[in-house]
């Protein structure tokens, strides 16, 4: 209910807020002068952030209420009891960060500046100086941290095939897939285009692996009805603190990993029997590193790690493409650490610990000469990759440390 003011012209009403300072100014009327202070002293608070005497918070009123006649005079007309107000307490350096905005206005803008517009998810700068808090806290009180990286998997299909609009809808399809199957106390973020983030506080590696996959088949189920014949999917990686890392840079490269390897998993696998492809990474991936390194990571000290063939010249068309494939049969990926192991019947089940991986073929360690015939078959176990039974030939078998031997073997297609 708007209420007149008399001195308006007939007909004409003030919005709500002036009409509740009117109704403010008779009811403050009606009280007695102690009364009338301590209320006016929580209100100047409540605008100022200041602590007013008493006896200054009705000498402010006045002061207020002249200034509105003031004002009515000059410019013809009545004139808002708030702009009296707002111009008494600026003159008197009482307003020293005026807030020019309506509350709702600016806790819109806040928002806005920590979420996603698309996705309503917090966004890449929220997710940094969350992961930097989040990770302080977990080193003060000896807490875990788990870190769950994400992507799409075939997105940039869905938008050449049904374009950007479409691209969007899965979008928005995955950002509440994370939000109704994660914890109320984990944080979900949009940290680039098809790519998202959580971090789960005082959470394990089991914990984190369990939602990893609950979050895989919700979005699976959630993508059925949209029909669009596609291997969608929601790949990720996770790392978890202390166990991986105690920076976040460290953490993220390791869930990144773990991701891609995953990303890898969910390729069209070859026809039994033939060797794995690994796929390279698209432009936008992070990059991978290089074959030195590779090598490098896989030999290990006091290793003999087999040299690669020699340099092939330039060649394009089809011999180029041979000769590429020939040469990243030679780049090792290291799995040191990764609890990767292959199991292989011999009389019984003999576990074998997977050193590294290639293209062409696979590295085990054994205890002293493994007596397995030149060619057998294996079931490699390598972390977020499913089990796979491969045939493998022996190629060489060098000492490694102590009683163990490194023995390289060759997928047979």
């Amino acid at each position: 209910m708007e209420m007149s003011d008399p001195g308006l012209p007939s007909g004409m009403n003030l919005p709500a807020e002036d009409s509740f300072y009117n109704l403010l100014i008779d009811t403050l009327e009606g009280l007695d002068q102690p009364a009338r202070g301590l209320f006016l002293q929580k209100l100047l608070k409540s605008l100022t952030q200041l602590d007013f005497t008493e006896s200054l918070s009705l000498e402010i009123w006045e002061r207020i209420l002249d200034r509105r006649a003031e004002l009515k005079q000059l410019v013809g007309r009545p004139v808002a009891l708030k702009t009296a107000m707002m111009d008494v307490l600026t003159s008197s350096n009482y307003l020293r960060q005026p807030v020019l905005m309506e509350y709702e206005e600016l806790k819109k803008l806040q928002v806005n500046a920590a979420t996603d517009p698309l996705t309503g998810l917090y966004n890449r700068r929220l997710f940094e100086e969350y992961f930097e808090k989040e990770l302080n806290r977990s080193r003060r009180y000896d807490l875990s941290l788990a870190l769950i990286t994400l992507d799409l998997h075939m997105f940039k299909d869905v938008n050449d095939r049904f374009g950007h609009p479409r691209g969007d809808e899965v979008l928005r399809l995955a950002a509440n897939t994370l939000r109704h199957s994660m914890r109320t106390s984990d944080y979900a973020f949009r940290i680039g285009g098809d790519e998202f983030a959580l971090l789960l506080p005082q959470a394990d590696s089991e914990q984190a692996g369990t939602l990893g996959r609950r979050i895989h088949t919700n979005f699976a189920a959630v993508l059925q009805p949209q029909r669009m014949d596609l291997p969608l999917g929601l790949d990720y990686g996770l790392a978890v603190y202390p166990q991986d890392g105690d920076q976040t840079s460290i953490l993220m490269k390791i869930a990144d990993e773990r991701l891609y390897q995953m990303k890898y998993a969910n390729r069209p696998q070859p026809a039994p029997g033939a060797a794995p492809q690994i796929p390279s990474r698209r432009a936008t991936d992070r990059p991978q590193p290089s074959t030195a390194e590779l090598r490098a990571a896989a030999g290990g000290p006091g290793q003999v790690i087999p040299p690669p063939p020699p340099k092939p010249p330039v060649e394009t068309g089809a011999a180029a493409r041979k000769s590429n494939v020939e040469r990243r049969r030679w780049e090792r990926i290291s799995l040191a650490g990764k609890k990767a192991f292959a199991t292989v019947s011999n009389g019984g089940e003999l576990k074998l610990r997977v050193l590294d991986m290639s293209h062409g073929g696979v590295a085990l360690e054994a205890e002293g000469t493994l007596n397995l015939g030149d060619a057998f078959h294996a079931v490699l176990h390598v972390p977020i990759l499913p089990a796979t039974r491969v045939r493998l030939k022996k190629l060489y078998s060098l000492p490694a440390s102590g009683p163990q031997s490194r023995v390289g073997c060759q997928f047979i297609v």
